[in-house]
């Protein structure tokens, strides 16, 4: 049988972009199906990108790099106001836009515009407000994202209740917000509405936040998220959210009632299947949408692929776009690598927050015999360059044999940070690597040193 492709992506976010380009680079004739011209998925126009270039401007725009040197009341621009924020977000966006058609061009991939659902396994019906077009080929990937999980019962609209997705649509800067949600998305835009002067209100339904990452540094993010006025309700439920005359008043499950200009749900994400026809392949999402594969990303239908959000966690469009690549190489019968296991994730907050490798609770639990290394911002003169005063490095290294067995850093650069342990993690690097190493001076890499120096102290005391 004759396809019009060898490979085609649903979907033009990180996995789908990268699927079609990988397959197209290795000489086969390769597509993706989009929804319009605005491509780059939820990753580009209402996700990653558009928040991180929000964080951006607003650390630019309230100062808040330089209050170290300036006083807390120092700002570059002394009423921030929504449209400052989303003029910068707007470049961004379009820019990135650009980049990705002008990849897919240059590497004759074809762009098909319209919503896709399949007519059978080599088949798909690409459906625009223009014209419906049936296209086939011989291999498929689902990379459609992922769309903001809403709870029933909530009315979402009418200008005062969000999802993460519309959050950007909002247009002003509230005067009272309440997030529900203590997640990555919801830390990181409470923190963002914090620094921007809104009084922020964040309820979770669990003890406590971000219980994924380290313990010492989630209390460092606490302490600063609590001292730009963020306020936190823990172990709460939300009952009931009512319109008001503009402004909202949320009901918690414990009674507490809690006013506020916006409220933001973050209540997770789940994978956009729905309009796939699904059954039409044999194949069924659960019930957040996600689809199983095997390691190669494959389905249970022996053509069809799944890759990025649809799949689950860890739902980063880093890991999307690799694990894009790989279906796309096994599709097209080229051998790839798996995933490194060694995933870095960092969360955007103010302080951000990264980490790669396992936390001390995790190595608690497995009796994991370890030391503790830690580099203080406030401690090297590139921290003190820059006002850093919270700030921190901190390795987790083996007793037996000093090998790095987590990274986790906190402030400004830790997701850049994070990566040159990432490396030495991936070679089996020991903590003597970083002792024995000359970094450039003055610079925020020169804490790996610092906490190896630390940590290798420490091991040598217990030694005697």
């Amino acid at each position: 049988m004759t396809f019009d492709f060898d490979f085609l992506a649903i979907g033009s976010g990180p996995a789908g972009t990268r699927a079609a380009i990988q397959a197209a680079k290795l000489r086969h004739r390769a597509a993706v199906v989009e929804r319009g011209r605005r491509v780059g998925g939820v990753c580009v126009n209402t996700g990653t990108i558009p928040s991180k270039t929000m964080r951006e401007a607003i650390l630019h725009l309230t100062g808040m790099r330089q209050r170290g040197f300036y006083g807390q009341g120092y700002r570059v621009k002394s009423a921030v106001t929504f449209e400052d924020i989303s003029h910068r977000t707007e470049m961004v966006v379009e820019r990135e836009q650009g980049v990705i058609l002008d990849q897919l061009e240059r590497n004759r991939v074809e762009l098909i515009e319209g919503t896709g659902s399949f007519v059978d396994e080599h088949t798909v019906r690409v459906a625009s407000a223009a014209e419906e077009r049936v296209v086939t080929a011989e291999s498929i990937l689902i990379a459609t994202g992922s769309t903001p999980a809403r709870p029933a019962g909530v009315d979402f609209g009418g200008g005062t209740i969000f999802d993460s997705d519309e959050i950007l649509e909002l247009g002003r800067i509230p005067d009272e917000l309440l997030i529900v949600g203590a997640g990555v998305i919801g830390v990181e835009y409470g923190s963002m509405f914090a620094a921007l002067g809104s009084s922020v209100t964040i309820v979770e339904s669990r003890p406590d936040m971000l219980d994924f990452c380290d313990a010492e540094i989630v209390e460092a993010l606490s302490y600063h998220l609590r001292d730009l006025g963020v306020v936190f309700r823990f172990g709460e439920t939300v009952q009931l959210v009512e319109q008001r005359n503009g402004r909202t008043v949320t009901t918690l499950a414990s009674g507490k009632r809690i006013a506020a200009d916006v409220v933001l749900y973050s209540a997770g994400r789940q994978g956009a299947t729905a309009e796939l026809a699904l059954e039409r392949i044999g194949l069924e999402a659960d019930a957040r949408g996600r689809i199983p594969v095997d390691s190669s990303y494959r389905t249970a239908r022996e053509n069809i692929y799944a890759a990025g959000d649809v799949v689950g966690f860890p739902s980063l469009a880093s890991v999307s776009a690799e694990q894009g690549r790989i279906a796309a190489c096994d599709a097209v019968g080229f051998l790839a690598n798996s995933i490194s296991e060694l995933l870095p994730f960092g969360i955007y907050t103010l302080p951000e927050v990264s980490y790669v490798g396992r936390t001390e609770a995790q190595l608690t639990t497995e009796g994991v015999p370890y030391e503790v290394g830690i580099a203080r911002y406030r401690e090297l003169a590139r921290g003190v360059i820059l006002g850093e005063t919270h700030g921190l490095l901190k390795l987790l290294v083996s007793a037996e044999g000093g090998r790095i067995l987590g990274v986790h850093a906190f402030g400004t650069g830790a997701a850049e940070l994070v990566h040159i342990g990432q490396v030495a993690m991936g070679l089996n690097g020991r903590v003597e690597f970083f002792v024995d190493t000359v970094f450039n001076y003055p610079t925020l890499a020169e804490a790996y040193k610092v906490a190896a120096l630390d940590a290798v102290n420490k091991l040598r005391e217990v030694a005697i």
